[in-house]
């Protein structure tokens, strides 16, 4: 069960673990895939067994961070039923994203996993290419690359991207921060495809993201990703084979979305 649990945070953060490119420190990343007001839902179940439920929110007002306007993005996830009564989580990460480089300028997270608890919070300074972590009383200062992201910023970078000038095959390569750490996610563009969803079938893009061998999951691979390939760019399924077994992460819901998805 300990497996599973930690598979369930993998798969609730795994949003994020995907699909980056470093620019100029002074960037304009044109986004025409989100906006204030977004929520999406999604459903994490073992088998037929619900596990947990994911959330994923910007706020619908902009936030001032660093004298820069951000979107203020919640990324929350639990779990439910027989799993909360086992291992209960109760996680929120929030980031804030700066409207127009779509970099961090802060991230927070509040953890709550069993008996563990955890309170974070990281101001990103991009002039200095410096991250400041405060976890209760400690602060902390770490130098890190130009356009760092944390975990959440990655993944909304992700869906500005432009799918059709990356070549299938191509792994992906960034440096984000997470933990007082630079970590260089790596993941594979695998393709198109289509999918059936509760609400339809609709065409996607492949992700693979790049796992490190350990003793939990089926190989490098054993993480897939599909995300709608349409202007919004939001993810559908995720997939994670285990050594015994495999999760998935499935849209439950969505609101607010820039473009209405196309189903048939």
């Amino acid at each position: 069960m300990k497996r599973i649990h930690i598979t369930l945070s993998v798969l609730i953060i795994s949003l994020a673990f995907v699909g980056f490119r470093q620019f100029d420190q002074a960037r304009v990343i044109p986004n025409k895939s989100f906006g204030l007001g977004e929520k999406v839902e999604y459903r994490v179940h073992y088998g037929f067994i619900n596990a947990a439920e994911a959330k994923v929110e910007i706020a619908r007002n902009v936030s001032v961070v660093n004298n820069k306007p951000c979107y203020r993005i919640n990324v929350t996830g639990r779990t439910v039923g027989p799993f909360d009564l086992i291992s209960r989580v109760r996680d929120t990460w929030r980031s804030y994203v700066d409207t127009t480089s779509i970099v961090p300028h802060m991230f927070q997270r509040s953890i709550q996993e069993n008996k563990y608890r955890k309170e974070e919070t990281v101001v990103f300074n991009h002039s200095k290419d410096i991250a400041i972590s405060t976890v209760k009383d400690e602060t902390k200062t770490f130098n890190v690359p130009n356009n760092i992201h944390d975990i959440i910023s990655g993944y909304f970078f992700l869906r500005t991207m432009n799918f059709d000038r990356v070549n299938e095959g191509e792994v992906i390569e960034v440096p984000t921060f997470f933990d007082g750490e630079v970590y260089k996610l790596r993941v594979r563009y695998v393709g198109k495809d289509v999918i059936k969803t509760k609400f339809g079938k609709t065409k996607v893009l492949r992700l693979n993201p790049l796992i490190p061998d350990n003793k939990l999951f089926k190989g490098e691979g054993a993480m897939k990703l599909w995300i709608s390939d349409d202007v919004n760019k939001i993810p559908l399924k995720v997939q994670v084979e285990l050594v015994i077994g495999s999760l998935e992460m499935d849209l439950k819901s969505y609101k607010g979305l820039k473009a209405e998805p196309v189903w048939f």
